[in-house]
């Protein structure tokens, strides 16, 4: 795994618009999607990462959890397919399938 620098916007700072493909219902996902939450949750995940491995069923708990309480939920993969196969958008689906994943996976 590459060492990565991380920095972080400041607390406060607008989301920056996204509009991606859920690989599980096909929709465009976009902060639209959540104009009724009055928090949002969003997850960089990827179907390959030991760390993500560790925590999957936690992050479908999170799901389970905040359903109907308000908090929105998305979680993105950025990786190259070609690069990480199993980081794919039908991988992807299936992981969410297998976790019962309830908030989109783009």
């Amino acid at each position: 795994m590459a060492k990565t620098l991380s920095t972080m916007l400041e607390l406060g700072t607008p989301a920056p618009e996204l509009n991606l493909p859920d690989v599980v219902s096909g929709r465009t996902i976009s902060l639209a999607s959540f104009k009724d939450a009055t928090a949002f949750l969003v997850m960089f995940i990827c179907r390959h990462c030991p760390f993500v491995k560790h925590v999957e069923h936690e992050l479908a708990r999170l799901g389970v959890d905040y359903r109907g309480r308000g908090l929105g939920i998305v979680a993105i993969s950025a990786n190259d397919a070609a690069k990480h196969p199993d980081d794919a958008p039908q991988h992807l689906k299936a992981m969410a399938g297998e976790l019962g994943f309830n908030f989109p996976v783009c």
